[in-house]
């Protein structure tokens, strides 16, 4: 089977266009960054040991990789600074297109890989103790009195965004839903929250390690690595009536790779996370992949979902962005009420 699986990638790699010449192929040996959100640092410390002997066998050429990781909007702003990524691997669109403003990666970035340059899918739900003493069952009950809850700060990355985009789609789509019942939804969740740390992971530690809090909002991903993990026995996980569709993105730092020669190497590191390799990985490490044979083989850890896209909720990432999350917008004044 996994002789048939490289066979099949192989040729998707060529049919792409990334056949490397002779030449290539006597390269010296390459460093290549990927700048990727908090939850990824597992998947793709595997994901680069597989796709490193995928490329040396394929090219003879051995790869240094690294990775570094934080909250996808700082990660975004730590590329336009400066920090010489071959690739970005972020939580939410918007975060590369703030690197697209900055010239270093070409807009139309979304067409260059399949499902607009999102490989797999995620989703928001709720990790509690387990038994679920607070008896949290939907975004509703967390904003009774006495809940605490665990999120992170949707200024600095990409998760808490799609939480609160997630509780705000919620409150639409009740009977008689509008954006004025949905800010005050919104605003009263917040008032519940205990601490909000600057990334995902960081908010799992608060929560999974130092005990604070009712429930966490996060990942699906996270939730049941943790749940499997750390968390064995611990904790339970709550999926609400419906919630957002999570797509991660994927893009090469155009800048970086024609500068340092990485261009083919990039092209085909991005392609390995859509074979059907990559997808299994990406669903080992609990996320939804966009092949289907792959998806329905790991279908009894994926319940069933309702959810929405920000495309059909919100407009897209840069409306939402705009009315919601700078300086000033929605977030800010919920935020500087609740204190």
């Amino acid at each position: 089977m996994k002789i048939q699986l490289k066979a099949l990638f192989s040729a998707a790699l060529l049919s792409a266009g990334l056949a490397l010449s002779a030449g290539s192929a006597q390269a010296a040996d390459r460093e290549f960054l990927n700048v990727s959100y908090d939850a990824t640092r597992e998947f793709y410390d595997e994901f680069n040991k597989s796709f490193g002997a995928y490329w040396k066998e394929r090219t003879g050429n051995t790869v240094n990789f690294k990775q570094s990781h934080g909250g996808s909007g700082k990660q975004a702003r730590s590329v336009v600074d400066g920090l010489k990524g071959d690739v970005v691997t972020l939580a939410l669109a918007n975060d590369i297109e703030e690197i697209v403003k900055s010239g270093q990666i070409q807009p139309g970035w979304q067409k260059e890989f399949p499902h607009n340059s999102a490989p797999y899918t995620s989703t928001i739900v709720f990790m509690v103790r387990k038994g679920n003493p607070k008896h949290i069952k939907d975004w509703s009950d967390l904003t009774k009195p006495g809940v605490q809850i665990i999120t992170p700060n949707p200024k600095t990355g990409g998760l808490p965004r799609w939480v609160y985009l997630s509780a705000w789609g919620y409150a639409l789509k009740q009977p008689g839903g509008n954006d004025a019942k949905a800010k005050d939804f919104v605003g009263k969740m917040y008032r519940n929250v205990k601490v909000m740390d600057s990334a995902a992971r960081a908010s799992m530690t608060t929560f999974a390690e130092r005990g604070i809090g009712d429930v966490l909002l996060t990942w699906e991903n996270e939730a049941l690595v943790t749940q499997k993990t750390l968390g064995k026995g611990k904790f339970d996980i709550v999926y609400p009536s419906i919630s957002i569709l999570t797509e991660p993105s994927v893009a090469i730092v155009d800048k970086t790779v024609e500068k340092n020669g990485n261009k083919w190497l990039a092209k085909g590191y991005i392609n390995y996370l859509y074979s059907p390799l990559g997808q299994d990985m990406a669903a080992r490490h609990f996320y939804r992949p966009r092949n289907a044979e792959v998806l329905a083989k790991y279908k009894a850890q994926f319940p069933p979902l309702k959810t929405f896209t920000i495309d059909e909720v919100f407009g897209g990432w840069a409306k939402a962005q705009q009315t919601h999350f700078v300086n000033g917008a929605v977030f800010d004044q919920i935020y500087s009420s609740k204190r």
